[in-house]
């Protein structure tokens, strides 16, 4: 088993909170990095994911270095196509959108990725990813061409997760996209958790450490926090967990 999922793995047996905090370069002046690392330093987090939809900035690969350089937890590749690839990240999330029917995000865009991440030093995390209703839409459901699982039936959230994870993935994300006006309803949380035996990973319209707390009790191994960072990086002098 991988180091880093083998991490992942003991966090859910030992019922321990692990937090990623969500970066898109898009959004990240060089200028203010250091500021930024300082901020994650005192922020609880145990993994950096780093990704966004489009990537119009060339600034990934330096954001990454100086994330490595300054910061000691683990920098995860979330990456909306094959392009986003870097061998500088220590490992990505090789997401399926199990959630849609869009062959290209179930498949089309692994089969370009797979021989890149061949010739890296990545290390590689199956990850069945399933969107959400969040109240809007969000950036990933109009990217992907994809309609959400409704936010009230959960018994297609747990039947698409425990498919995911028959067909070997090693994680399954629940996503409510960024910016969403709704968490992941804590129902479909557990029902989820309660129904798979991998770590279930939680994102998207997560605002306030009640909301945390109550997302970890219903089942999350992992939350991620994006937009709620980016819109305050003192966000977790508040939001402690």
């Amino acid at each position: 088993m991988n180091k880093i999922y083998a991490e992942i793995v003991a966090a859910k047996r030992e019922g321990r909170k692990l937090l990623a905090i969500l970066l898109d370069p898009d959004k990240i002046q060089l200028a203010q990095l250091a500021d930024l690392i300082t901020k994650i330093k005192n922020a609880p987090a145990t993994h950096i994911f780093i990704g966004g939809s489009l990537l119009f900035s060339d600034t990934q690969e330096e954001i990454i270095r100086e994330l490595k350089a300054a910061l000691t937890v683990p920098v995860l590749l979330f990456p909306s196509n094959a392009s986003h690839i870097t061998n500088l990240a220590d490992g990505i999330l090789f997401l399926s959108l199990l959630s849609g029917r869009n062959p290209e995000y179930l498949i089309g865009q692994h089969v370009q990725a797979a021989p890149l991440l061949k010739q890296t030093q990545l290390e590689v995390m199956a990850t069945g990813y399933l969107l959400v209703e969040s109240g809007r839409q969000t950036t990933v459901s109009y990217m992907s061409g994809t309609t959400p699982i409704p936010k009230d039936k959960p018994e297609i959230a747990v039947a698409t997760a425990m498919a995911g994870e028959m067909l070997g993935n090693k994680l399954i994300y629940l996503e409510a996209g960024s910016g969403a006006e709704n968490h992941v309803p804590l129902a479909m949380v557990k029902d989820v958790s309660d129904n798979i035996d991998i770590p279930l990973i939680v994102g998207g319209g997560i605002r306030s450490q009640k909301t945390m707390e109550a997302l970890y009790q219903a089942g999350a191994t992992m939350l991620v926090i994006g937009t709620a960072f980016e819109k305050d990086t003192n966000f977790f002098r508040e939001a402690q967990v």
